[in-house]
């Protein structure tokens, strides 16, 4: 096998900041020639790219790469596991919608994906580094985002259109006036308000209160 058939998997993730919604992770399979042909086009880590040129770049990358998996941990496994447990469930998830384990998966960061039993490699700023990282980054992102513009309408108080979940100031105003819906991580809200209880419920944009948030699904 030559250098541009090697084949490995890149693996990133996206909203592992945010105060609303899941955290996303995208896995992509590709080989040497199919990450040349990614490069030239401009494909990089998500965070430099408009999302214009996210949207533009997608059909290509989904052309051009072997196979490629989405994968999401909810606001509700967030505040039971911690973050960078629900993230890996989120990268997992990801990795396991691929048509068969990768040889290798590389990682963005400096953290090991320890659910993941097969070789892997540590990329500091791999998003920049490694095509398929960056073209994981590209999906995640843009089917994140596509999901909290989705689900805009059905809270509108808090604008999650604009600023996607994270914790702008228009985000944290909302939240100060209208309380969690069910769809925020608690867990991220008692940093914001250390001393307010966040757990008897989580009060809808109406004023009512939905259920606390329980253990995670199966």
């Amino acid at each position: 096998m030559g250098p541009h058939q090697v084949v490995w998997a890149g693996v990133d993730e996206v909203g592992r900041g945010c105060l609303f919604g899941p955290v996303f992770a995208a896995a992509v399979l590709l080989d040497g020639t199919a990450a040349q042909g990614l490069a030239a086009l401009g494909v990089t880590d998500s965070k430099q790219l408009s999302g214009r040129r996210r949207q533009q770049l997608l059909p290509s990358i989904v052309t051009a790469v072997a196979a490629w998996g989405l994968g999401q941990a909810s606001a509700r496994e967030i505040d039971a596991h911690g973050i960078r447990a629900a993230t890996e469930l989120a990268m997992l998830r990801a990795l396991q919608r691929l048509p068969q384990p990768p040889p290798l998966v590389r990682v963005d960061g400096v953290l090991p994906l320890r659910l993941w039993s097969g070789p892997q490699t540590c990329l500091v700023r791999g998003d920049q580094r490694d095509v398929a990282i960056a073209a994981a980054s590209i999906l995640a992102k843009q089917a994140r985002d596509g999901l909290i513009e989705r689900l805009d309408p059905r809270w509108p108080a808090y604008g999650l259109a604009a600023h996607k979940g994270y914790g702008t100031e228009r985000h944290r105003r909302a939240l100060a006036a209208h309380g969690p819906c069910p769809l925020h991580r608690i867990s991220f809200l008692r940093s914001l308000s250390p001393g307010a209880d966040h757990t008897t419920g989580r009060r809808t944009t109406d004023g009512s209160h939905a259920p606390a948030a329980g253990p995670p699904g199966p």
